[in-house]
């Protein structure tokens, strides 16, 4: 395992796959998961890329982000906020098969369906994402998972939608830490545009996020692929790290990147999920 250039990653300077990559990965289907507070507008690069060469692609936004009007803090369960994918999924030809992409909470995602749409999904990568087997089952879990921003300050702007007294049911990193903490290696117009789009995240509902762990997991029949970010200050390189030995995926990536890669290496994000696509 190493950090990708643009040459081992299979493109071009235009952005373009290998012909054999190209060839193989032109009948493939890319479905892109934001993380919390981000949206579909998240992989406008890797969408453009992906088209650009042919390729299908869907990005969704999960409930209470992207242009889905819910209010974050009405969103209480793992399983309303991710209904937009789980709908996707159902609404999928029985004989269409996808490659999830997640990135950071939105691996959660990917995992959830995972576990119910095995047999309709190729391949799932996670990038900087939380992985985990069976969702937030202990404290293990949400150490490994959860980001851990207490070295920045006051960073988050918390909402109280079930009363002060109650825990906070949506999060947000405030617009003076962003660039900072999510984007310090992107240009300074990704992180102007995010800055402008992201929105307050259902906290409550993603760390509710539990996932059937009774006998055989479907999700064990999906290949799963992980590519790292070397300098993500949100989930921390040793958090992947311990990802990663926790399920072992069948490979592993790492991107010399922050926790944004669609911004900060997107035509080496890009030539990673060709890549993977192709090798599965």
């Amino acid at each position: 395992m190493g950090v990708i250039g643009r040459e081992e990653a299979g493109i071009d300077e235009e952005g373009r796959g290998s012909k054999e990559q190209q060839h193989h990965l032109q009948q493939h289907h890319f479905v892109l998961i934001h993380g919390i507070g981000g949206g579909a507008w998240c992989w406008y690069k890797i969408r453009c890329l992906m088209e650009n060469s042919g390729y299908k692609v869907s990005c969704i936004d999960l409930k209470s982000a992207g242009i889905d009007q819910s209010d974050a803090d009405s969103v209480l369960t793992f399983d309303d906020y991710n209904k937009p994918l789980m709908d996707f999924m159902s609404s999928l030809p029985d004989n269409e098969q996808v490659i999830l992409v997640g990135h950071s909470a939105g691996g959660l995602s990917v995992t959830q369906a995972c576990h119910k749409f095995a047999n309709k999904i190729r391949l799932a990568v996670y990038v900087a994402a939380t992985m985990l087997k069976f969702g937030f089952l202990n404290d293990q879990d949400i150490k490994q998972g959860v980001p851990d921003l207490s070295e920045f300050g006051d960073v988050y702007k918390l909402g109280f939608g079930l009363g002060a007294d109650k825990p906070p049911t949506s999060a947000m990193v405030k617009k003076e830490f962003q660039r900072k903490i999510i984007y310090q290696l992107s240009p300074h117009e990704d992180s102007t545009l995010s800055e402008m789009l992201l929105r307050p995240g259902p906290l409550q509902a993603l760390v509710s996020a539990r996932f059937n762990n009774n006998g055989e997991e479907e999700g064990e029949k999906v290949g799963r692929v992980y590519i790292r970010t070397r300098h993500d200050n949100v989930i921390k390189p040793e958090q992947q790290e311990a990802m990663i030995k926790m399920w072992p995926p069948s490979t592993v990536y790492e991107l010399d990147s922050d926790h944004s890669p669609f911004f900060s290496t997107p035509f080496l994000l890009f030539g990673l999920l060709v890549k993977a696509a192709a090798t599965f």
